[in-house]
């Protein structure tokens, strides 16, 4: 479905256009575009996407030297847009300027297979000059970007776009300081400033202001114009150009949503796609309702159904036969891990010590839920803003003077882009800071790889005075937090996911911090949760002979304790499972104990393989026992955009791929699922 022009030898510049109404036509057509892929793809960035769109159209028809023919010409100028999210923007214009269908970017926007990822790939899609994601990145790759230039005796010029909200990121600080001392006079940077981040208003969550004054500080040429007006951007432009000695910025004051009346200047279109009746609306308001087309409206959805048919809901029942709520019996609830997260802290948030730290997704992750129905703890939450290194270090000194810290962020942020600051600020100081760890996994789904935490779990448990806890479902993720937080004295670590995932403890399901529970499936029930008996790792004992142990933690346990229903019910092969939620300290002698009496066991995690399983093996190997292994996990590779389930089978983490692991470590015979890039380890281990 996805053809993307070839690339050819020839660099033919595309014909630059300076009329401002053509430019605004152009605009107008690409916000189109950004909102029809936003809407049928279900999720996306409309708000900074429109607020965005003119400064993107004024530099691929009217700036840029480069040609959609040839997207690598080494001769072209460089657009490295830092602020990723709003990457509808940037695919609608380079549709419209020849890079690829315009129309396959709005039917295919964050569909598994397509280049048009959450946020972008230029492994993918010729024409993006970056990966990424992380905020605050882009400036320093364009820095790179225009030292080759210079490096090389090379003219073109290089272009970063970020957003006012991401000046908060120190990272840009460094090189907005870099820039100015190698005096790159080929960098122009803009801002699109349009006063709004995901947690409110940039000047109150955390003002950047006097912007102007701390670019030219910094050694800066400083433009400041309408982010909207074409005449403004094109002269700005001119003058970058002519500027010498000296790097330029461009501070492009912006509305977000702009050109849709209901979404203009409203925080709330930050993430969110348009209905049915607000696509239309929006359309009308831009004057382009025929772009609605019956044909793109089935391109859509013809795209969709491909992929669902594969690895959605769709999967055959042959190949799913024991499917969530698809049987009359083994009903199960569904919410998300951070939903019991909130709930915990909303309860325990009455303690004085305890301080919640945001970083611009506070609602997301449910870490607002500490003061959002307790006005009178709202002295209590700090709004760092988009800044996880400071976020971390301000922790540490609250901690060392008694606070209770609770910092929180996605996954990829709170432990990757802070590592350092967790390594030797709170860790080496072994302070009371409690992490936050959202959105873990593959549960953001669309918004892809850069947002899909698979390496979380072992940053963190890698770390010494680090505890870590990784809870099965919301009931298990609130007990966890309070455990995390009142319990123990230390540095302390809780991941939880943002999609609604099974319900399978309630409040009389053993919860020890540091001892694993045991399941045994014993007969099918009303309630998926029933037909389990569970108790402490340390009151288990065997009721009959086992032939396989499965292990897990976090909500891809729910798929262990599925796979072993499976096992016993088509295969009458029974199985220990065991929930790891506590992942250090480690209930080693819950693992030996199995290795001991069964001597076969399969490890299933939502996260890069080996990270769980190797914890296993490793506690089999020090204690000499001798057990055959499987290890199911994503295989070494980054996440793609596509729906949170979907993901599950692409990457052969659902009960039938688990069971599967099990039959062919037995010897037996298994059914084949779904296709899938699954991870597999098995062997001896001893």
């Amino acid at each position: 479905m996805f053809s993307l022009v070839d690339v050819s030898s020839v660099g033919t510049p595309l014909p630059l256009i300076h009329d401002s109404h053509t430019l605004q036509a152009t605009a107008a057509r690409a916000r189109a575009y950004a909102l029809l892929a936003t809407h049928f793809a279900g999720s996306g960035h409309p708000g900074g996407s429109l607020s965005v769109m003119d400064v993107e159209t004024a530099l691929y028809f009217g700036v840029m030297r480069h040609d959609p023919s040839n997207p690598y010409w080494p001769a072209r100028d460089r657009l490295f847009v830092s602020g990723q999210h709003k990457c509808p923007a940037q695919y609608a214009v380079m549709g419209l300027a020849g890079y690829f269908a315009v129309e396959d970017f709005a039917a295919g926007l964050r569909l598994l297979g397509s280049p048009f990822q959450g946020h972008p790939d230029w492994l993918k899609l010729p024409g993006i000059e970056m990966s990424g994601g992380s905020l605050g990145q882009g400036l320093s790759v364009a820095v790179g970007s225009a030292l080759a230039a210079r490096l090389d005796g090379a003219h073109y010029r290089v272009f970063c776009i970020m957003g006012d909200g991401e000046q908060q990121e120190g990272s840009v600080w460094e090189a907005a300081m870099s820039a100015a001392h190698y005096g790159l006079d080929n960098l122009c940077a803009v801002v699109d400033c349009n006063g709004l981040q995901i947690d409110g208003r940039v000047d109150d969550v955390m003002p950047i202001a006097p912007l102007a004054d701390k670019y030219r500080a910094f050694g800066w040429h400083v433009f400041e114009v309408d982010g909207h007006d074409f005449g403004q951007l094109l002269d700005a432009f001119s003058k970058a150009a002519e500027s010498k000695g000296k790097p330029s910025v461009i501070l492009a004051r912006t509305s977000k949503g702009k050109g849709v009346s209901f979404m203009q200047d409203q925080a709330g279109w930050h993430g969110k796609a348009p209905n049915d009746e607000q696509l239309k609306a929006a359309l009308c308001e831009l004057g382009l309702s025929s772009l609605l087309t019956p044909q793109l409206v089935a391109k859509a959805k013809a795209a969709r159904d491909a992929v669902a048919r594969e690895y959605g809901t769709l999967v055959p029942p042959t190949l799913r036969p024991h499917w969530w709520n698809t049987e009359t019996l083994m009903k199960a609830e569904f919410v998300p891990t951070r939903k019991g997260f909130g709930k915990s802290l909303s309860r325990i948030g009455a303690d004085e010590r305890i301080v919640a730290l945001g970083a611009d997704i506070s609602e997301s992750i449910c870490i607002y839920d500490f003061c959002k129905d307790h006005p009178d703890r709202k002295a209590r939450f700090l709004s760092m803003g988009i800044a996880e290194q400071n976020m971390t270090t301000v922790a540490a000194g609250l901690a060392k003077e008694g606070k209770i810290p609770i910092i929180g962020s996605y996954g990829v942020f709170v432990t990757g882009r802070n590592w350092d600051q967790l390594r030797t600020t709170v860790c080496y100081g072994n302070l009371n800071v409690k992490v936050a760890v959202g959105h873990g996994g593959i549960s953001v789904g669309p918004d892809g790889a850069t947002h899909q935490s698979l390496e979380d779990l072992a940053l963190l448990a890698v770390l010494p005075n680090m505890t870590v806890l990784s809870p099965c479902d919301a009931c298990e993720a609130e007990r966890a937090t309070e455990s995390a937080v009142l319990q123990v004295r230390g540095p302390a670590a809780i991941r939880f996911a943002r999609e609604a995932t099974p319900v399978i403890t309630d409040a009389r399901t053993p919860f020890v911090l540091g001892l694993a529970n045991v399941y045994r499936f014993t007969s099918e029930a009303p309630r998926f949760s029933d037909a389990f008996d569970v108790c402490l790792s340390r009151d288990f004992v065997p009721a009959c002979k086992e032939d396989v142990v499965l292990v897990s933690s976090g909500p891809e346990f729910a798929e262990a304790l599925r796979a072993a229903y499976i096992l016993e019910k088509d295969h009458g092969i029974r199985c220990r499972v065991i929930n790891l939620h506590t992942l250090k300290p480690l209930d080693e002698e819950a693992i030996r104990s199995a290795a001991r009496d069964v001597g076969c066991i399969v490890t299933a995690e939502e996260h890069q393989v080996g990270m769980l399983g190797n914890l296993v093996a490793g506690v089999c190997a020090k204690s000499a026992i001798p057990v055959k292994m499987a290890m199911v996990g994503v295989p070494d590779r980054f996440g793609e955009s596509a729906q949170p389930w979907e993901l599950v089978w692409k990457y052969g983490l659902a009960a039938e791929h688990i069971a599967n692991e099990a039959l062919q470590l037995l010897e037996k015979t298994p059914r084949e699922p779904a296709d899938s890039v699954s991870a597999t380890l098995k062997g001896e281990r001893s």
